[in-house]
């Protein structure tokens, strides 16, 4: 292990809640367009682009996606419309959010449990945001071999905001500002608005005009953004170049960790049989019918 590793000595322990998180690319509601984490991708950035100090953004949207690896579509707003209020729907998001957060650094966790989201009025996503949305993720990719295509394919929405999420929660384990990786990874793909994904293929055959291509596009879309959160902005990419400072470590170890988490998730979904719902996961559940359920399933041999 080398020094500048040392400090993710922990992050097994971390890893089990990094995947139920990356799930919400998986998860969906009626009613609202996209995935959970394409969701709250939209919701952050129109927080920013509304003004909003990026700390209370980058802390309250990676809390809101920690108690979403339990509570899924269920949050403050849909607690409101059926009927609790305000105190006793964040009593639900924080029991969510103790279930699974055992392994999070105890400061960091502390100060996420306090940014718990509370109910707000959602603004629509920005344009930026809904492009990243549609614009499907290449996958695994190599160059001179063909594709390994899998489906459904995440989004840019998706990724980012699962790397900015992982950015937060690991920047302890490095030392570092976890805001500044989260910022790193909701904007390192903003290229990508425009520029379809070939995956690290089409990067080889772009060649020398790779950096050009990424630079032209992304400067684009930052030219369109308020100027202050522009340069904000501007500054914390730069961090993506190496694998030095915290802050590029946390970010650079969240990218690579939702990349090989999602090939994972890819290989399960492959391998999952029926007797896992069955016996693993209690797909029958207790309750007051189980017994009658069992009988049905036995007479149909099932």
């Amino acid at each position: 292990m080398t020094a500048t590793t040392t400090g993710l000595a922990t992050l097994g322990e971390l890893r089990p809640l990094l995947a139920e998180i990356g799930d919400a690319k998986r998860v969906r509601t009626a009613g609202r367009p996209g995935s959970l984490a394409e969701q709250a991708f939209g919701r952050a950035w129109a927080r920013l682009l509304e003004g909003e100090d990026a700390a209370p953004v980058a802390l309250s949207e990676t809390a809101a996606a920690v108690a979403r690896a339990r509570l899924a579509g269920i949050d403050a707003e849909l607690l409101h419309t059926a009927g609790l209020s305000a105190d006793e729907a964040q009593a639900v998001l924080r029991r969510a959010f103790d279930e699974v957060a055992g392994a999070v650094d105890g400061e960091l966790a502390a100060r996420l449990r306090a940014a718990l989201p509370a109910l707000r009025p959602a603004a629509p996503p920005p344009a930026l945001a809904v492009a990243l949305n549609a614009q499907p993720r290449a996958g695994a990719t190599s160059p001179g071999k063909p594709r390994a295509v899998v489906e459904p394919p995440e989004s840019h929405g998706d990724h980012c905001l699962t790397v900015a999420v992982y950015g937060c929660l690991l920047a302890p384990l490095v030392g570092a500002d976890p805001v500044v990786p989260f910022l790193v990874g909701l904007a390192h793909h903003l290229h990508n608005v425009v520029l379809p994904d070939a995956g690290f293929a089409g990067e080889v055959l772009l060649g020398g005009a790779l950096d050009r291509v990424i630079g032209t596009l992304e400067a684009r879309e930052l030219a369109g953004l308020p100027p202050a959160l522009a340069g904000r902005l501007r500054e914390v990419l730069l961090l993506r170049a190496d694998a030095v400072a915290p802050e590029s470590q946390a970010f650079h170890a969240a990218d690579v960790l939702d990349r090989v988490l999602q090939v994972h998730h890819h290989a399960r979904a492959a391998a999952f049989t029926a007797s896992q719902a069955l016996d693993e996961l209690e797909l029958v559940h207790a309750g007051p019918v189980q017994a009658f359920h069992l009988d049905v399933l036995a007479a149909a041999g099932l």
